[in-house]
C-alpha cells in the first residue's frame, strides 16, 4: 500500500475532514481561476472543479471561489509556499501550502514538525528524493479490463500503470497529466483521484511503532491546517492506517 494506501482508507480520511477539504479546494479553485474563469479554456480550473465536485462541494461554493479568482468578488491573495524537512526516523516530508499569511503558515508548520520530533530544513534538502509526476487513480471494479485501461492510458500519453490492491495508478509526465485525465474520463472511466504529485524515488521504512505513530500524527495535523494543500512523505508504510 505504501505511499497511497487504499482508496477506501483515503476516502474515510477525507470524509472525516470534509469542511476542511472544502476550504482547501476553494483556495485551489481561486488560484486556478486567475488564469481565466471558464473551465472549458482553463484546464487547471476544470480539474480543480472536478476534484471539488468529487467531495460534494456545493456549486455556490465553487462559483464563489471562481469569482474571487477572476476578481468579480473581493477575496484574499494566496501565495504558494513549499516546506521541506524530516519527520522522525529520517522520513522525508514536503508540505505545499496556499496562504494569505506567510508568517502564520510558516510558524504553524514549524511548530508541528517540532512537536512530533521532526525538523524543517532548507529548500531542496529533501526534494531531490522526489519527482513530480501526474497521478491518476481509478478504483478497481469488475467491469474494468486491465489491458484495455492500460492501452487507453498509453494512447492518451501516460508513461506507465501500476496495479494496486484496490486501484489502478496511472503515471504521467506533469505536462500531459490533464490531457490523460480527461481522455480517460471521456472514455468512461471513473477517476477516484487525480493530481500532479511529488513521488518519492527512494523510500524510508520506520520500524519503531512509536515513531510511526508520531509521524502519522504529524502528517494528520499538517493536513488539518487550512493553509496546507498537500503533504508528501517517502514513508513506505500506509500512514492512513495508523
Amino acid at each position: 500500500m505504501g505511499r497511497h494506501g487504499t482508496i477506501a482508507g483515503r476516502k474515510a480520511a477525507q470524509d472525516s475532514k470534509r469542511a476542511a477539504m472544502f476550504t482547501k479546494y476553494a483556495r485551489a479553485i481561486t488560484v486556478a481561476a486567475k488564469d481565466g474563469g471558464d473551465p472549458e479554456y482553463n484546464a487547471s480550473l476544470r480539474l480543480a472543479i472536478e476534484k471539488a465536485k468529487a467531495i460534494s462541494m456545493p456549486n455556490d461554493n465553487i462559483n464563489r471561489a471562481i469569482k474571487k479568482g477572476t476578481g468579480e468578488l473581493a477575496g484574499e491573495t494566496y501565495e504558494e509556499l513549499k516546506f521541506e524537512g524530516y519527520g522522525v526516523a529520517g522520513v522525508a516530508v514536503i508540505v505545499e501550502a496556499l496562504t494569505d499569511n506567510t508568517n502564520r503558515t510558516t510558524s504553524a508548520v514549524r511548530s508541528t514538525f517540532d512537536k512530533y520530533g521532526g525538523n524543517l530544513g532548507a529548500p531542496g534538502c529533501v526534494s531531490y528524493m522526489f519527482s513530480r509526476k501526474g497521478i491518476i487513480m481509478i478504483e478497481k471494479t469488475d467491469d474494468i479490463d486491465e489491458d484495455a485501461l492500460l492501452e487507453a492510458a498509453l494512447e492518451a500519453g501516460a508513461d506507465d500503470m501500476v496495479v494496486h490492491e484496490d486501484s489502478f495508478e496511472i503515471i504521467t509526465d506533469p505536462s500531459v497529466h490533464t490531457e490523460v485525465h480527461h481522455a480517460l474520463s471521456d472514455a468512461g472511466y471513473e477517476i477516484a483521484e487525480s493530481d500532479v504529485e511529488q513521488v518519492p524515488s527512494m523510500e524510508s521504512t520506520p520500524t519503531n511503532p512509536g515513531d510511526i505513530k508520531k509521524l502519522a500524527k504529524m502528517i494528520e495535523l499538517l493536513e488539518d491546517n487550512d493553509d496546507v494543500q498537500k503533504v508528501y512523505t517517502n514513508c513506505s508504510i500506509d500512514l492512513y492506517e495508523e
